[in-house]
This record gives C-alpha cells, sequence and structure tokens, in this order.
C-alpha cells in the first residue's frame, strides 16, 4: 500500500502528547518536510506505526512565505515538535523575519546551504541561540568565528553532505544522517554508505549524531521504513543507549525538544 493511500490516512491514530519510549528517550525523525501533496497527516501515523513520537519539519523551499506554512502545520499537529526555517542570512533585515518566526513556540533555527563568504546573518542566529542546518558548504571558519553556533550538518554519510571528521572537534557541531536513500530510492545499498556513516558516528560519538528521515524526498518509489532500515544497516549493532541517542536524545538535545512542548 502507498503511504499516500486514502484509507491509510483515514485510519490514522488520534494524536496527543509526546510519549516517550519505555525506559529511554522519545523517538524523533530529525530530517523531514511537507510538501502539498504529502502532509502531516500522512506522516503521523507512518511514525507511530515505526514507534518514533515526533519529527523535525525542514524547509526544502527558500522561501519565508515556505516557513509560514510550515510554522501554521506546526501549531496544528503535536508531534511536529520543531520547525527549521529559511531565512536569508546575508539580507542586513534578516533580524525583523527572525523576529517574526521567534513569535511561533515550535521555531528553532535556520537551514541555510552556501559557500564561500560566510553571511552575517549567522551572527543573528547565534545571539538569538537558534540553530543552523547546513549542508556540503559547511567550513570550519563558520565554527571558529560563531563558537557558540549549534550546527547541523545535514545529510552526512551521502554526498550532499559529505564533510571532514575533523569537523568533529568543534564541539557545536552535529552531523544529522539522513536522505540516504534519496538519490537511489530503489536500488540504495547500505555497504556503499556504511563506511562514511560509521565514520561520521566514530568521530562525533552518538551525543552528535541524528537521524533524520528526508521523507518524503524519495516518493514514491522509497518508503520511510526503507530509509529507516537504510541507517540501521548502516550504523550496525550498537548498544540500546547509543541507539537511543541517535534516534531521539541527540535530536531533542540540539532542537531543545521538551516533553511538554506544544502548538
Amino acid at each position: 500500500m502507498s503511504p499516500s493511500d486514502p484509507s491509510r490516512a483515514q485510519r490514522a491514530p488520534r494524536e496527543g502528547a509526546i510519549f516517550e519510549q519505555p525506559g529511554g528517550f522519545p523517538r524523533i525523525d530529525s530530517h523531514q518536510h511537507f510538501t502539498r501533496e504529502y502532509l502531516p497527516s500522512l506522516l503521523f501515523p507512518i511514525l507511530k506505526r515505526n514507534r518514533f513520537d515526533a519529527s523535525v519539519v525542514v524547509a526544502n523551499v527558500p522561501s519565508v512565505e515556505e516557513t509560514r506554512w510550515l510554522l501554521g502545520l506546526a501549531a496544528e499537529h503535536d508531534f511536529i515538535r520543531a520547525v527549521v526555517g529559511w531565512a536569508d542570512l546575508a539580507d542586513p533585515r534578516v533580524g525583523q523575519v527572525l523576529d517574526e518566526y521567534q513569535r511561533h513556540p515550535k521555531f528553532r533555527g535556520v537551514c541555510y546551504w552556501f559557500a564561500g563568504q560566510l553571511p552575517p546573518g549567522l551572527g543573528e542566529l547565534e545571539r538569538r541561540d537558534l540553530t543552523l542546518d547546513v549542508g556540503a558548504g559547511f567550513t570550519p571558519a563558520l565554527a571558529e568565528g560563531f563558537p557558540r553556533l549549534r550546527v547541523a550538518i545535514d545529510h552526512m554519510g551521502t554526498r550532499r553532505g559529505a564533510a571532514a571528521p575533523s569537523l568533529a572537534l568543534y564541539p557545536s557541531v552535529y552531523a544529522k544522517i539522513s536522505g540516504l536513500i534519496t538519490e537511489a530510492p530503489t536500488q540504495w545499498k547500505a555497504a556503499e554508505f556504511q563506511p562514511a556513516v560509521r565514520q561520521a558516528l566514530a568521530a562525533f560519538g552518538p551525543e552528535r549524531v541524528m537521524y533524520g528521515s528526508d521523507w518524503p524526498s524519495y516518493l514514491p518509489l522509497g518508503t520511510w521504513k526503507e530509509a529507516l532500515a537504510a541507517f540501521t544497516q548502516a550504523i550496525g549493532p550498537q548498544t540500546m543507549e547509543t541507539r537511543e541517542q541517535l534516534l531521539g536524545g541527540t535530536a531533542r538535545r540540539f532542537y531543545r525538544i521538551e516533553a511538554g512542548d506544544a502548538a
């Protein structure tokens, strides 16, 4: 059955308060998106069937309007615990946009992919204690210039998020293992990205590594469950404590998600 099958959405369980796994952290999908076709009503039952409690939605379109839409969805759905929006960090008026976003209790930070000169808006994020999601454009200069800015390198383990393990030397930098099957949803092999994933885990440690599904980027060919399977196969056997960190504990700390967070 397709993830977008209407009968599946009709059987979706009612959203409620975040529920922690017995004896551990809540499970959090730290990187997913929404489109006008793939909405929260489709994702929530998938998460619950797989014993995940919450998600972090990351803007996939570089526009203020898209971020406003995501913040509105988060206000309507309890399981969306954090929103990572988009803002033009090169705009000297970016503070006004961040002021607007921060009126929403679930806004946590900005995703911004860049190369070359660091945008001045990074200082605004650091001053406001917001987070930054970046891709392959991350450089040591960012961590050195803004040492208190919490940074997640997205899609590590893939070509989109390739980064040197030496970046783990900066304590404010985290690794997000996401998007593993996005580029090859029907042909992925865990062995292909296993070395990079395990290298990231060894360098950063489970306390600074988190899992993200990148749903629905691989639909309709791939599935959310396959994305999780790719991740678990790539990391291999791990202790329960390590799995709790990777599947929720790290994301909860990085995005400062509390059990009582609500719209």
